[in-house]
């Protein structure tokens, strides 16, 4: 599969977020990441008309729950026709292989699926502090990644530090999604594990979600080349 960046639309309306859109009309429609913010404040139709406009779809929710209410949550989410959706690898890989089976439509077609095995945001320190997961927080990506092959899942979504070590352990085909990702002469925000678009690239990141790098920027289709310049 060709590497590609997606840019995190985490925006709270749909207003904002086809103003941004717009920016790129008559030029390469980009990937884009949909996730809580927007999906809470918009609803599912905010998905269905970006899909419209030509581009694919992340779909950033995160589910977590129980087997049989993922497994519900996901018939839903797969009639909207987006291309990649998302749950938390610590929810086990019984809720994993429901996800999937809820997702898989009956003509047997689904989006890919992936699972989060820890956010960027989360520090080996805070793992073992405060979620008082006693293992590395190394080990426990990988741990989480070969629990999301074995039900059945497509990749995970891991800082870039760990997609060298994801491939490993799963092969070069089990798909790698990586933010965490700031320009070199960017300010880090609120992410800890972190990488440039071209050391991602390097690592072996098959996408990158790129937030405010360039919805931030005062020219996002710049930013955005420069990512796809970069990474691609």
């Amino acid at each position: 599969m060709n590497r590609d960046v997606i840019i995190a639309c985490d925006f709270p309306n749909r207003e904002t977020t086809l103003a941004f859109l717009d920016r790129f009309q008559g030029g390469r429609k980009p990937f884009v990441k949909i996730g809580m913010e927007l999906f809470y404040g918009a609803g599912p139709e905010i998905v269905r008309e970006i899909k419209a406009r030509g581009h694919r779809i992340f779909l950033d929710l995160k589910l977590h729950d129980i087997p049989n209410t993922v497994k519900k949550a996901m018939q839903v989410l797969s009639a909207l026709d987006v291309d990649m959706v998302n749950v938390h690898a610590a929810g086990t890989v019984a809720m994993m292989r429901a996800a999937l089976e809820g997702l898989t439509r009956a003509d047997g077609t689904r989006p890919l699926l992936i699972a989060v095995t820890q956010l960027t945001s989360t520090s080996q320190e805070a793992m073992q502090q405060e979620l008082l997961i006693g293992a590395g927080i190394n080990e426990t990506i990988v741990k989480y990644a070969r629990n999301a092959q074995d039900a059945g899942l497509d990749g995970v979504v891991c800082s870039p530090l760990e997609a060298a070590m994801v491939k490993e352990a799963c092969g070069s085909s089990f798909l790698t999604v990586t933010p965490g990702i700031r320009f070199a002469d960017a300010a880090k925000d609120d992410q800890v594990r972190i990488t440039t678009p071209a050391r991602a690239r390097e690592i072996g990141s098959d996408f990158i979600v790129v937030g405010r790098p360039i919805t931030a920027a005062d020219d996002p289709v710049a930013a955005y080349e420069r990512c796809l310049e970069e990474f691609v």
